[in-house]
């Protein structure tokens, strides 16, 4: 057989579909490379309670990396050891403190999968939360006492350059902070030097899976270093213009199976 490839997906914009489904012929080609011996692993910036359901949808027995790198653990294999990369928490209370100045419209912290929100939010908390996790409410200088796996700032839209100004400007050096597509429009901050390829690393040293038979695929900026990092970064059809840029090739959209047309007509490895 061809030796074992390492296949990374992101989730949205690239496996899943608008509707938020894994397509046919994408889940089908995916689990007969697995049964080929190939390597299939997800790599999102969602954390694993949003995104283990598809985790268990492909039937995968791989590690997962989670918020774009901050956690990476393997479900099934305690030996892999569990990668926690979080804020410091006086490095995120600091963080809270200079975004509320900006009077945003809410802060949500994620420490791994427990979740604390400045104030209720009932479209935060059906669609990130899921009603599934115990969630605190209040004063986060108060309540959190952990530190982060994420923030996540929702700002008036018109605040959004000055608040990323800001972050870059006197937080630079201690964090790293992504912006979320419309309709949400929300600052993602986590550690700085964590990414999705630095995730990737340690899944490839697992199987020792060489980078020029790693295969990427994304649509947003929080793919750059993934898709620079694999042998093979392929932005999807529908994907910013500044990861197309980066990528080997640029395949068809989410909605068009982008991900199976590469594996199979490109790739070639059914």
């Amino acid at each position: 057989m061809t030796q074992p490839y390492l296949i990374a997906l992101d989730l949205d914009g690239t496996l899943l579909t608008a509707e938020k489904k894994i397509p046919r012929k994408t889940k089908a080609l995916l689990f007969e490379l697995i049964e080929k011996g190939h390597h299939v692993c997800i790599s999102t910036g969602r954390p694993f309670r949003s995104s283990n359901m598809y985790y268990e949808e492909l039937d995968l027995k791989t590690p997962i990396v989670n918020f774009n790198g901050a956690f990476v653990h393997h479900p099934h294999d305690a030996s892999f050891g569990i990668h926690h990369s979080p804020l410091e928490l006086d490095v995120a209370q600091r963080i809270i403190k200079a975004c509320e100045t900006f009077k945003v419209k809410n802060i949500m912290v994620e420490v791994l999968d427990d979740v604390y929100l400045r104030k209720h939010d009932e479209v935060i908390v059906n669609t990130f939360i899921m009603n599934e996790n115990p969630l605190q409410i209040g004063d986060l200088q108060k309540t959190l006492t952990e530190d982060p796996t994420a923030i996540l700032v929702h700002p008036e839209d018109h605040h959004i350059g000055d608040l990323r100004k800001m972050l870059k400007k006197e937080h630079a050096e201690v964090v790293d902070q992504r912006i979320w597509a419309a309709p949400w429009n929300i600052i993602e901050v986590i550690r700085s030097g964590i990414n999705k390829a630095k995730g990737l690393e340690k899944v490839a040293a697992y199987y020792n899976i060489p980078q020029e038979r790693i295969v990427a695929f994304g649509d947003e900026d929080n793919d750059f270093e993934m898709i620079e990092y694999a042998g093979h970064g392929v932005a999807m059809g529908n994907a910013i213009d500044e990861l197309k840029e980066r990528a080997d090739y640029v395949t068809k959209t989410n909605e068009e199976e982008g991900i199976a047309h590469y594996l199979k007509n490109v790739l070639k490895l059914v």
